[in-house]
């Protein structure tokens, strides 16, 4: 729980700590991010922030639907909505259509970003899996690559559920827990993140407050 933004993956890049250690860092476009749509615990069941970004500029391209919830909150209509559930204290830090600014995340506090990894297409059992494949040698002919037998016996006489095989790899949610803040610029909304996110660049990110901080045991 806890609010958070919406971001656009920029790249990767390399800073200089103070002792002259360097970090990488990815660099994430973290707003403007506006509420959309506020919900309570009266009237939904439960307290959330709905947070837009990236403002569509062709209005042409929205639908009426869209174009009047976006308009209940007398915002410009985004390409990206997320959902964040809040406690009902801090439902009330923000009004609907107002800004919410990068600085909610501080240098040294700890985050959990989430993203769609880049697809990688159809791959086999070693590129998916793991597998070793066949030997080299000792008689092996066009099976280097192969994943080996998947039969059962008679009994169950089915290839079981879950049998790892090749298929669609990558393009799915990932999140990547207890990453570093090390930079925050308000004037650009531009956060700089320790170590690799999930995604391509110019993918959506959502970076949330760490669940569990490192070291606890909770």
């Amino acid at each position: 729980m806890g609010l958070g933004l919406i971001g656009k993956k920029l790249g990767m890049t390399q800073i200089f700590a103070q002792d002259g250690t360097i970090i990488p860092v990815t660099v994430v476009q973290a707003g403007p991010c506006r509420v959309v749509q506020k919900k309570t615990a009266e009237h939904d069941g439960y307290n959330s922030f709905q947070i837009g970004f990236d403002e569509i500029k062709k209005l042409n391209r929205v639908n009426k639907p869209q174009t009047g919830h976006f308009k209940k909150a007398n915002v410009a209509p985004s390409r990206k909505l997320s959902e964040f559930r809040v406690t009902a204290e801090e439902l009330g830090t923000f009004e609907l259509g107002s800004e919410i600014p990068v600085d909610i995340f501080k240098p040294g506090d700890f985050v959990d970003v989430s993203g769609i990894s880049i697809g990688k297409g159809f791959q086999g059992v070693m590129k998916r899996h793991n597998f070793a494949g066949a030997p080299g040698g000792h008689g092996t002919h066009e099976f280097f690559r192969h994943g080996g037998s998947i039969g059962a016996n008679t009994t169950p006489a089915h290839v079981m559920k879950g049998m790892k095989m090749p298929g669609q790899m990558g393009a799915e949610k990932v999140t990547v827990q207890n990453l570093k803040v090390v930079e925050v610029r308000g004037d650009t909304n531009i956060v700089m993140i320790e170590g690799a996110i999930p995604g391509p660049r110019q993918g959506y990110v959502v970076i949330k407050k760490a669940v569990k901080k490192p070291g606890s045991k909770k």
